[in-house]
């Protein structure tokens, strides 16, 4: 798991923008970002022992949530060759091996493409594919349509990529005006050094940053 370096004065300064201690639950939905096995198997093309140390908290929390009556939401990434939902053709060089085995890893119906068989995914949970980083900026738009349907204004994110996938989501969420909670503990990325920087700006600027024990105690 990484190691958490999240300087007191980022708290204290982030406070007056983004602080929220309580979570109501009819109003709250748990997004768990891409915890695919692409990204976290073991031999797979992005699978890391940063994800795979995410699991249990993920996993309590989905838990948490669901015994609340929160809304608990999966994404997955997914590449495409819709018009409408491909990636520009200049971010893929598919002369590179890797780019291509992450492509055909990340296509619906791959097993690596599926959610990972260690997180508890329950039967009633919907899973969302994702053609973009930032879930929101997913031409389909399916979470927005979503969260509206179901009164959502408070986003609980947790997953991988940390300052990737999860920043974006976060950034936009927060530019739409929902309450944004990002979960240090149950969020993963490569190093360390990627994980608490994307911490430090988020929590600066776009979201509170609690653990998972915090969040379960709002709870």
């Amino acid at each position: 798991m990484h190691r958490i370096e999240l300087p007191a004065w980022a708290i204290e300064r982030g406070r007056g923008y983004n602080a929220f201690d309580s979570i109501d639950p009819a109003r709250t939905a748990l997004v768990v970002v891409d915890m695919q096995s692409a990204f976290v198997g073991e031999g797979e093309v992005f699978g890391s022992e940063t994800a795979r140390a995410v699991i249990a908290p993920i996993n309590r929390l989905v838990r948490a949530m669901r015994n609340a009556d929160a809304a608990v939401i999966w994404t997955r990434q997914t590449v495409s060759d819709a018009p409408h939902l491909a990636m520009p053709e200049w971010q893929y060089d598919m002369s590179d091996p890797v780019v291509v085995r992450a492509v055909a890893a990340l296509r619906e119906g791959c097993a690596s493409h599926d959610i990972h068989p260690a997180m508890d995914r329950g039967r009633d949970d919907l899973v969302l594919d994702k053609f973009r980083y930032g879930a929101f900026s997913c031409p389909a738009g399916a979470l927005a349509k979503v969260l509206e349907l179901h009164g959502i204004e408070m986003l609980v994110l947790v997953g991988t990529l940390t300052n990737v996938c999860i920043e974006s989501t976060a950034r936009e969420a927060n530019m739409r005006g929902y309450k944004v909670i990002v979960v240090s503990d149950a969020c993963a990325t490569v190093t360390d050094e990627e994980h608490n920087a994307a911490l430090l700006n988020l929590r600066l600027n776009f979201a509170d940053v609690k653990t998972a024990g915090e969040v379960i105690a709002l709870l």
